[in-house]
């Protein structure tokens, strides 16, 4: 099902299944499934006051009541018949006291590109419907972990179609799950390409998500949606079981509302997978992630701001140094903030910055050719395809041939595709540009590092300041918000679709949009990282100073599915 209907909501609020183990719970013992975070609802569940199969009923309720209805964010593309099953099984385990940890009987969504096996009941389509009713091998290896700890995986969320790389559409659209929008403005830009996982998540739609990041993928969304993202060095977290763009990018990482949430899921899905050979060169052993969460872990600690580097389209914006000027005061009082917890914030230029531009010709070339050869291998892996499509050049001919499917008004862009058609991984230039341009990055990130002495470098997010050319990690937690004065601006791909014809209005930035704060570091360096953002965040607690816009918050809580 591609999302739940109001038949299926009603045959969910029946009496629970594990009714005699319940305590009666009375409001004020039942977490606000808005904010909830791992541990309140692992609470609730230990306590009796509830079950993962409410749970699963509430969660349900609430994507129905804002994902194709009310405020519309279609952030939700399909949910899992086999949830309910699911949950009941955890509740059965947690019974006979045999919870698995902090994840068991906890219902997450995960971003559309992630397979999930066919006896799921679930789509893998990465938003197009030249993959509707495949029929993948396996569970993703990190769905596979997931499942392994006790996790309910309830839906699958929507994304920008193929991760961001089929055109210049907005973020947030695929074919098969429409236009996200975020929840913060109506009809708001949400972020991308995990749009849908960072606004489920953001709601309370789910208890928390996984996401994709190749260049911002998880860090952009969770800045737009007031979360905590984590983009963890390439080889942390196994890639096995998700629709590609390239190996020498691609990650998963997590959505969540704090850091120590987001510090659990990393906990079970980072670890060597012998289906990623990328995984095989990870340190060991690896440390655990909530280990390190302190309050005074920036005290005595050096940040390197590179200036030189912060700006949104290349280009600096008003106030001089490539900050948007509404967003100066916010990440300057950040900057003051960090100061307090007693870190010491240096000037870090990054030395040679042309080399780390977010998207040159070198890496559109690698892009294009990983792109290619590596989904049609996808393509050949699957037990079945309905559509036929089992190359690039098939995909593209099947959208032309499905325009009412695939190409609506607005987004008809398909020129990352095409542009990928010429390329080839067989070829001396390829083998050239990625082993020198990773490299160089690398390079040039730990020269600065050890220039300026500094542990980690910290700058507003959505920012790339080559971290993603060079493979190595990123947090990003909640910094602030635009003014309420912010005019909200339509966001126009005019470079392909001309302003007259656009049928769908999406705005960016608009007032209130949330902005995260990013901690970027060296391999290996996830730990140090989220110590940081956690320090930040407690120290600051933003994510909880502004909510969604009202019609965008689901009304159903526990109490109503008991």
């Amino acid at each position: 099902m591609l999302f739940p209907t109001c038949a299926l909501i009603a045959s969910i609020l029946v009496a629970s299944a594990f009714g005699e183990f319940l305590q009666t719970p009375r409001h004020h013992d039942l977490p606000d499934l808005y904010e909830a975070t791992f541990a309140e609802l692992q609470h609730g569940l230990d306590k009796g006051h509830y079950t993962s199969v409410d749970l699963v009923k509430a969660y349900f309720a609430r994507i129905e009541e804002v994902n194709k209805q009310g405020a519309n964010l279609s952030a939700i593309i399909q949910t899992s018949p086999v949830a309910l099953d699911a949950a009941a099984h955890a509740d059965k385990l947690r019974k006979h006291g045999k919870a698995l940890g902090p994840l068991h009987g906890l219902p997450f969504v995960v971003k559309d590109n992630y397979d999930t096996q066919y006896e799921d009941g679930m789509n893998t389509t990465a938003g197009s419907y030249a993959l509707i009713n495949t029929h993948v091998q396996r569970d993703a290896y990190t769905i596979e972990k997931l499942k392994k700890a006790g996790a309910i995986i309830l839906g699958k969320a929507n994304l920008s179609q193929f991760a961001a790389w089929r055109g210049i559409v907005p973020n947030g659209w695929s074919a098969v799950g429409g236009q996200c929008y975020s929840p913060y403005y109506p009809q708001g830009m949400p972020g991308g390409s995990s749009s849908g996982s960072a606004v489920a998540t953001a709601i309370g739609l789910s208890a928390g998500a996984l996401g994709t990041d190749t260049a911002g993928s998880v860090v952009y969304p969770a800045s737009y949606n007031n979360l905590v993202g984590v983009r963890p060095t390439v080889g942390l977290v196994s890639r096995a079981g998700l629709v590609p763009i390239t190996e020498h990018y691609d990650t998963a990482g997590p959505h969540a509302r704090t850091v120590t949430d987001a510090a659990h899921l990393l906990n079970v899905i980072a670890g060597p997978d012998r289906w990623d050979n990328w995984t095989l060169a990870q340190p060991e052993p690896l440390p655990d992630y909530t280990a390190g969460l302190s309050k005074h872990a920036l005290r005595g600690v050096r940040l390197g701001v590179p200036w030189e580097k912060i700006g949104y389209s290349g280009a600096a914006a008003a106030g001089g140094n490539g900050l948007p000027e509404s967003l100066n005061p916010i990440f300057y009082n950040a900057l003051e903030v960090l100061k307090s917890l007693g870190a010491e914030i240096v000037d870090a230029n990054i030395t040679d910055i042309d080399s780390l531009l977010w998207f040159d010709d070198g890496r559109a070339s690698t892009y294009g050719a990983d792109f290619k050869w590596q989904l049609e291998a996808y393509f050949e892996g699957l037990l079945d395809n309905p559509s036929g499509v089992r190359s690039l050049e098939q995909l593209i001919a099947f959208n032309y041939d499905h325009p009412e499917l695939e190409m609506p008004p607005t987004y008809e862009s398909m020129s990352r595709m095409e542009a990928a058609l010429p390329y080839s991984r067989a070829n001396a230039s390829y083998l050239a540009i990625v082993s020198n341009d990773t490299f160089t990055a690398q390079q040039i990130i730990h020269d600065t590092k050890a220039k300026y002495n500094v542990s980690a470098f910290v700058f507003p997010s959505p920012q790339n300041a080559g971290w993603y050319k060079a493979m190595f990690p990123q947090v990003t937690v909640p910094m602030g918000f635009l003014p309420d004065d912010t005019v909200a601006t339509p966001y126009l791909n005019t470079a392909t679709v001309p302003p007259s014809n656009y049928s769908n209005i999406i705005y960016d930035p608009y007032p209130g949009k949330p902005h995260g704060l990013t901690f970027a570091s060296t391999e290996w360096t996830e730990a140090q990282l989220l110590s940081y953002a956690y320090a930040f965040e407690q120290a600051t607690h933003v994510r909880l100073q502004k909510r969604a816009y009202a019609e965008a918050v689901p009304k159903t809580q526990l109490y109503d599915v008991l």
